[in-house]
């Protein structure tokens, strides 16, 4: 950063020190975590008491601009902003709403009647699952039901607009999305879930230990298919692994035998899994998605 000083100034040299330092932080010439000159090194250049160059610096702590690090000097401080109130919040929403309005050039009455509407409304009073996929919807809803006691419903693609949206808050996951729009009336809500990482879940499990049996049990291919990939890429050995359809006749021969059996959330609640191995249930909804669904309940959504 340069500075400049005037020695015969009216303006003390701390405070254009202060000045400078300020302009230069909100410029984003000088960024948080940004060491200052230690004082010695700035009175020594500019021929200045480093009586002056403290005053300055405490100047700019005091006001908030820098921190002192024990031992290791002056540094910017991140400027945060205020925590803000939920009606805060709602405030630059409906700023942002109303400006995009006016970008759109309607007449403001147009506006005021499209919010009337919308307003007039009834609130949702269930969450909807739309997927073509009826297994992979079962371990879904089973996931959903555990993260929120909001009502939640099921439809496949072709049937969502054939008045299942009554009062529905679609959701979809992520590969659906775009079908899932193109099914949605123009301007109806839809969440996106957000999948958990198989790989951030699978390390901590990782190497397993030899000698394990560890079955695989789902009702849904998919999981079976996805899982045998993984496993193998993790080199799991194959023989280490069975791989069951609980759909299937007889699914739990063998699973008896496992130390391990890894499931879904659908599965998991079969009442024949047998009783003796631990029940590793991976679950595909991401922890942001649960604590998302976890806000809803039917208070919240009254407006």
């Amino acid at each position: 950063m340069r500075l400049w000083f005037a020695p015969g100034s009216d303006v003390p040299l701390y405070r254009q020190l202060v000045t400078q330092v300020v302009l230069a932080i909100l410029s984003g010439d000088l960024k948080p975590g940004e060491k200052l000159p230690s004082t010695r090194e700035l009175a020594r250049r500019f021929a200045i008491h480093p009586n002056t160059i403290s005053a300055g610096y405490r100047e700019l702590e005091r006001e908030g601009w820098t921190e002192t690090r024990h031992g290791s000097g002056v540094y910017v401080r991140q400027q945060t902003k205020p925590e803000a109130t939920p009606e805060q919040v709602l405030d630059v929403a409906i700023a942002n709403f109303f400006r995009a309005a006016r970008e759109l050039d309607l007449p403001a009455e147009a506006v005021r009647a499209r919010v009337a509407e919308w307003l007039a409304a009834p609130p949702p009073d269930h969450l909807l699952l739309i997927d073509p996929d009826a297994e992979l919807r079962r371990i879904l809803l089973a996931e959903i039901r555990e993260a929120t006691t909001f009502p939640v419903r099921e439809a496949a693609v072709e049937e969502s607009v054939a008045g299942a949206l009554d009062g529905a808050i679609p959701l979809c996951r992520p590969s659906k999305e775009t079908s899932v729009r193109a099914a949605l009336p123009m301007g109806v809500e839809l969440i996106t879930l957000q999948i958990s990482s198989a790989t951030a879940w699978l390390t901590p499990y990782l190497p397993p230990p030899k000698g394990h049996l560890i079955a695989v049990v789902s009702q849904w291919s998919e999981f079976l298919s996805i899982a045998k990939t993984m496993l193998a890429a993790a080199g799991v050995p194959s023989d280490a692994l069975i791989f069951c359809n609980a759909s299937k006749p007889r699914w739990q021969r063998g699973v008896s035998q496992a130390s391990a059996i890894l499931c879904d959330a659908a599965t998991a609640k079969l009442p024949g899994l047998p009783k003796g191995p631990q029940v590793i249930v991976f679950r595909l909804l991401a922890e942001a998605t649960r604590e998302m669904l976890a806000r809803y309940s039917a208070s919240s959504l009254q407006l």
